[in-house]
């Protein structure tokens, strides 16, 4: 499902609609991740969690989504606060999409997965669903980069989590000349176009996620 800016915001705009008492009834979706997450550099509904928010809406898997998104953050900076949001929040199901900055830091792939696979432990409890957002390591030796491809489906797998095993895949498909309108002047966040691909990507296996919270 291909769905257009006008589409997005139409989506958005019609969930307030709907009333307090439906939206109270809606899943709680907390999107525990870093600056990607949070909307670093962004206009207010042009990030990824109002995004993903409208595609889910007009998909017909509305959700109440909460922005766990900490600019800078890392695996470990998650395994820190993921009680305390977890038990601020309330959620229903959890996205956890963390990794990005530990790997621009050139941090080892295991530090990460045990940080992960605590922040993991402590978001499924209760049986919660969960749904883990990988990221594809750019740069430095194969080995490396090998080694984290590695720990998402692992941690998957370990906690019976959906997966999408790169966040970034849509835009890495386009030819580096041609990225510029879909990233940020840093070279490195999406803008809210870019976004918008992600969101495509991501979307169906948000959904998946959602339904899983319905569940009994």
């Amino acid at each position: 499902m291909t769905l257009t800016r006008r589409d997005l915001l139409a989506a958005a705009a019609a969930l307030p609609v709907a009333g307090p008492a439906v939206a109270q009834d809606l899943p709680r979706l907390l999107c525990f991740g870093d600056s990607l997450t949070a909307g670093y550099g962004l206009a207010r509904g042009e990030g990824l969690v109002p995004q993903l928010g409208a595609w889910l809406a007009a998909a017909g898997r509305p959700a109440r989504l909460i922005d766990g998104g900490l600019s800078g953050d890392t695996t470990y900076g998650g395994r820190v606060r993921i009680g305390v949001s977890v038990r601020r929040h309330l959620p229903d199901a959890v996205m956890v999409a963390l990794g990005g900055n530990d790997m621009l830091r050139g941090w080892r792939h295991d530090q990460a997965e045990a940080n992960l696979d605590a922040i993991l432990t402590t978001a499924s409890q209760g049986t919660r669903p969960l749904l883990l957002v990988g990221i594809q390591a750019p740069g430095r030796d194969a080995a490396w980069r090998q080694g984290w491809a590695e720990i998402w489906p692992r941690l998957a797998a370990r906690h019976d989590a959906l997966l999408l095993p790169d966040l970034y895949a849509p835009l890495a498909a386009v030819p580096p000349g041609q990225r510029g309108p879909l990233l940020l002047r840093d070279g490195v966040h999406p803008s809210a176009q870019g976004i918008r691909m992600i969101v495509e990507h991501l979307g169906p296996v948000a959904a998946d996620l959602v339904v899983r919270a319905l569940a009994p």
